[in-house]
């Protein structure tokens, strides 16, 4: 079930006319999934809970997890951007998206 977070950053990216992949697997075997994926500018964004609550993703091995996973797509060639839901709500992921997704077409 999609975070709170991933559904307003989903909001966003159709107000800005942006078409991600949601859930895509990028390391097949692996299970692993982006949360947000532009697969053709090589973008992930994922989109971090629980860091007030002591979630998943904070917590020892949830961390490591994590590390390997974006490890993983960076070295596959991907960019990874990494947010909060607060930086979300702020508009401050979908302004960086769209100049990552900018500059990669600008300095391709």
């Amino acid at each position: 079930m999609p975070s709170e977070g991933e559904e307003t950053f989903w909001l966003h990216c159709r107000a800005h006319n942006l078409t991600p992949e949601r859930e895509y697997r990028f390391a097949a075997p692996r299970r692993w999934r982006a949360d947000f994926c532009w697969p053709d500018q090589k973008l992930i964004v994922e989109i971090e809970g629980g860091q007030w609550i002591q979630g998943r993703h904070q917590r020892g091995s949830g961390f490591a997890l994590d590390c390997a996973k974006y490890n993983a797509a960076v070295l596959a060639g991907y960019r990874v951007l990494r947010y909060t839901t607060e930086m979300v709500r702020l508009g401050r992921a979908i302004e960086e998206v769209g100049f990552a997704l900018d500059s990669y077409h600008t300095y391709r």
